[in-house]
């Protein structure tokens, strides 16, 4: 394996995850190194964050996927530290309602884009319509098939309408992922995130490569791209996501809103 590792993987590119190493931490070795350019990024996503919903003219949308125990919780937590809640709004997607069933696949999805000026954050997402439905076979493979370009035309809409879109699929190893479970059932105060239901998904591993995979091959587009984050060590996968962020809000090159006129005029009154 080549010492550079790319984060984002070339639009058109077969991706194989076993090509990159979830243990990758770049030009750094280890937490202290990348502290403080970390604590920057937070910094500076503050300030972004604020024009982003002064301006009112962008939204960002970010998409998190991973396996169980991967991480997408807790980056939303170290990277977002700071942002002003009223501008951020966290989706997380669970199994359909009756009344989501009764419409297609991407209606509940559509609901919770962010409007403009927001930050909107899927934790997990419509990705779960070619993952786990693949997977467990829910559906035909002529459904999840087609669901692809769905996807594609989706995000396509969202970038249109002036929607910024980021997805980061948190890559973790299977190893890794034994040892985030064992933490979870030796420490109480982790009990309650350690669900039996993981295992069988767990059992399962080969196949949502092989889904991840597809999907991140046939749906990274230039106006929907996807990140490939080595999330091994925690510290080094936050400093990804939030370099990313910035980038992408720093892209945007936003302006406050020109103020009204002769504010120097204005009085208080007492």
């Amino acid at each position: 394996m080549s010492k550079h590792q790319p984060l984002r993987p070339d639009v058109g590119q077969v991706v194989r995850l076993a090509d990159f190493d979830p243990d990758y931490t770049g030009d750094f070795t280890d937490k202290d190194e990348a502290k403080d350019q970390l604590d920057e990024n937070r910094d500076r996503l503050q300030d972004l964050q604020e024009v982003l919903y002064a301006e009112h003219k962008h939204a960002l949308l970010i998409v998190f996927q991973a396996m169980d125990a991967g991480g997408k919780d807790s980056t939303i937590r170290h990277v977002m530290e700071g942002v002003n809640p009223q501008g951020v709004v966290v989706s997380n997607f669970k199994v359909p309602t009756e009344e989501e069933r009764d419409h297609d696949f991407l209606w509940r999805i559509h609901r919770r884009t962010p409007r403009k000026g927001m930050i909107g954050i899927f934790n997990r997402s419509h990705y779960e319509d070619v993952l786990v439905v693949r997977v467990n076979e829910l559906v035909p493979p002529d459904v999840w098939g087609a669901r692809y370009d769905h996807i594609n035309n989706f995000e396509r809409l969202l970038a249109d309408s002036g929607v910024t879109i980021l997805k980061f699929f948190l890559h973790i190893s299977k190893a890794e992922q034994k040892e985030r479970f064992l933490d979870r059932l030796e420490r109480p105060d982790k009990h309650w995130k350690f669900s039996r239901g993981d295992l069988p998904v767990r059992e399962k591993w080969d196949q949502y490569m092989a889904a991840f995979e597809e999907a991140i091959t046939r749906c990274n587009t230039e106006y929907a791209p996807w990140f490939i984050v080595p999330a091994n060590k925690k510290w080094y996968r936050n400093l990804v996501v939030s370099n990313a962020i910035v980038d992408a809000l720093e892209k945007l090159d936003m302006r406050y809103p020109e103020p009204e006129p002769d504010l120097d005029q204005i009085v208080i009154p007492d």
